[in-house]
């Protein structure tokens, strides 16, 4: 039996973004039925907010700069309860979070994809490196069912309001994830899809330097 679609705006889509003009159309066009799409501008240079009302996203600009800064402006503006965040970059699949939100409704507190690339090289051995053993370290030290830093995730929005004010940078979802174990949250992960992403490049593993500042933010994180 085919379950039902959510009813609109039951599900806010946060898309943190930054100069993501050429992707953005290809991922807010596979927003899933009912789920509204609120794209955070974190200074961009491009048409990225132009693009994204454009294709019928709500837009919120938050002009200090970092990952987590544009994550944290995208949940305080939401208004329904059930909150995703994902990346512009059309890496992973907006039809894959229905299912994600499944679980979330079933008991779970934080859903989390584990990314599964659909061909080689779409993940940097590099990026893909640190990303194992920072996944282990967040089992081992943490006891969190996780082998992957949560690149898409889905939650409730006054869960996420209240463990407060995060990381402004890369080190959002290790502190997201950290916060959640400490409150005792069911933390639950899922394969979702990894594709090369639809236009621009990577802020972090589009490079060494991005590599290296998100590795930085990590280990402040971590301790």
């Amino acid at each position: 039996m085919t379950k039902p679609q959510a009813s609109r705006g039951e599900v806010t889509v946060v898309i943190p973004c930054r100069d993501e003009a050429e992707a953005l159309p290809m991922v807010l066009a596979a927003i899933p039925p009912g789920y509204h799409a609120l794209v955070v501008d974190n200074g961009s240079t491009d048409a990225t907010a132009a693009v994204a009302r454009g294709n019928g996203a709500t837009v919120v600009p938050e002009g200090l700069p970092g990952y987590g800064a544009a994550v944290q402006a995208g949940i305080a503006a939401a208004r329904t309860e059930l909150v995703a965040v994902l990346d512009g970059d059309g890496s992973m699949d907006p039809g894959e979070l229905p299912a994600l939100v499944e679980l979330l409704r079933d008991g779970a507190d934080l859903v989390v994809g584990r990314r599964v690339p659909v061909s080689t090289g779409v993940w940097p051995w590099h990026a893909r490196l640190g990303n194992q053993v920072i996944a282990w370290r967040l089992r081992r030290r943490y006891g969190l069912p996780v082998h992957d830093i949560a690149a898409i995730r889905v939650s409730r929005r006054s869960a996420l309001l209240a463990l407060g004010p995060m990381h402004t940078r890369s080190g959002y979802p290790l502190e997201l994830l950290m916060g959640a174990a400490g409150a005792g949250w069911r933390i639950v992960e899922r394969d979702v899809t990894y594709r090369p992403r639809a236009g621009g490049v990577s802020k972090v593993s589009g490079s060494w330097q991005g590599s290296l500042r998100a590795t930085r933010d990590f280990l402040a994180v971590l301790r």
